[in-house]
């Protein structure tokens, strides 16, 4: 355990951003995942839909600094692509 007042603090910080980040991880894997369920069960109308919600996740994500811009683009467009492929 850190002696230093700011070592400390700097424990409790990272814990406070990992917890935060892995919130925020699950969520968009749950979205991910929703798409997918909703292309295995043929319904295109909710894999719209879920993709809509799934790509704003992954967006908010990205901003917050949870995801590498280019990963996000590379999730996004694996997800259109399935989607459209449903056609």
């Amino acid at each position: 355990m850190a002696n230093i007042k700011s070592a400390k603090k700097r424990i409790l910080v990272n814990k406070t951003k990992a917890d935060r980040n892995k919130a925020i991880k699950s969520s968009v894997k749950t979205a991910i995942k929703k798409v997918y369920a909703a292309i295995e069960a043929n319904d295109k109308e909710a894999a719209k839909s879920a993709l809509t919600a799934a790509t704003s996740a992954l967006d908010k994500a990205t901003k917050k600094g949870v995801y590498h811009k280019n990963t996000s683009a590379r999730k996004v467009s694996r997800l259109s692509i399935a989607v459209n492929k449903m056609a």
